[in-house]
Formats: C-alpha cells, structure tokens, sequence
C-alpha cells in the first residue's frame, strides 16, 4: 500500500460545502434545537446516530459534524444539573422524613443514575450547538441574512 491513499483517508472530509439551511438567528435557538438532538444548523435533520455519537454529516444540509468533539463538558453539565437537583431532595428525605441512610440511597442513586445519563444527550447536542455558534474548531461561524452579525462576503 502507498502513502497516497493512507494519506488522504486521514485528511478530513471536505466534501461539498454545506448546502443551504434555515439558520437560527440566536445562540439560544440553535441551543434548542440541539437539546432536542437536531442539527443545530437546519433542524432538519437528527444530530445523532447513536446515544453520543453525532452524525458524521447532516442529512438535510451536509453540516460537517465528524471532526468536532465536546470531550467532558457534556458530562460536567449533567453532573452539575443533577447535583443542584439532587441536592434538596436529599436534605428533604432526610430532615423532613427521617429516612434511615440506607432507604434514602435507594430512592437516589437509581435517581441520580437516570437524571445523569438521561441529560448527556441534550448536553452534547446543545454543546455542540453552542460550538457551531460560535464558529469553534473546524466550524465556520454562520448566520442568517438580516442578522446584526452576518457577514456577506460578495
């Protein structure tokens, strides 16, 4: 095998540039969309393939999702959210109701464990999300015509 074709199989995809898209005009709009697990750039399309594993490309407007990574920040958000949850509830069982240590762990690590995992996905997306919004990494930043920010290269 030569170092052509293993070359170019590590270069990363350029591919055709992303086709057109209904843009979101806020940071908070595409926040949404990829809570919801929809491509933060058009909403047309699902923004994961599997439970973590985003889209290498969007279906709907060809966005580029295989080279960017939202590492940790994902699961910090889910543990923070989760904490400040969790964290009345505990004082409440145990002050309030009296329950024993052993009888509050059962009703809250089950809990927890839900609360957490259940928060990873909306987390990545609206992380990544967040990412494209502001042009991070490999993203080109991109807004709507009519936007205060938009920049019209002609």
């Amino acid at each position: 095998m030569t170092a052509a074709p293993l070359l170019a199989s590590l270069a990363p995809c350029t591919g055709s540039p992303p086709g057109p898209a209904s843009l979101p005009f806020t940071w908070r709009e595409a926040a949404l969309r990829g809570l919801r697990g929809d491509c933060p750039r058009c909403s047309e399309a699902k923004l994961f393939r599997k439970w973590l594993k985003p889209v290498d490309h969007c279906l709907a407007c060809r966005q580029d999702w295989s080279f960017e990574r939202a590492d940790d920040f994902p699961a910090y958000i889910s543990i923070f959210v989760t904490g400040h949850v969790m964290a009345p509830l505990i004082i409440a069982l145990i002050g309030e109701f009296g329950m024993s240590t052993w009888a509050t762990l059962a009703v809250i690590l089950p809990l927890a464990m839900i609360m957490m995992l259940g928060l990873l996905q909306p987390a990545k997306g609206a992380v990544l999300a967040t990412m494209w919004w502001s042009g991070m990494g490999t993203f080109a930043r991109e807004r709507p015509i009519g936007h205060p920010d938009h920049l019209d290269l002609k």
